[in-house]
């Protein structure tokens, strides 16, 4: 097992159109690597603002590290 490069994953993988593609091409792949480098931005439409969370995410199974966010006010305890 070694390092996986997020740009070989790109460049290896032409077909793909937007980030969600990415995002299952990683989840797949991450059985080949312990570790992902992330050494470029994905340049889809749909990437989002937090793209370096969902990859890592992606990689390392983990769809949150922060769990889902809960709103509660001082009227809730």
């Amino acid at each position: 097992m070694s390092m996986m490069y997020l740009s070989e994953i790109m460049i290896q993988n032409p077909q793909l159109d937007s980030f969600a593609d990415l995002l299952e091409i990683i989840q797949q792949r991450k059985v080949e690597a312990i570790h992902l480098k992330i050494d470029i931005k994905p340049n889809y439409p749909d990437t989002p603002a937090d793209w370096e969370d969902k990859v890592e995410g992606a990689f390392s199974g983990v769809h949150s590290v922060m769990g889902p966010k809960i709103y509660k006010t001082e009227d809730d305890f």
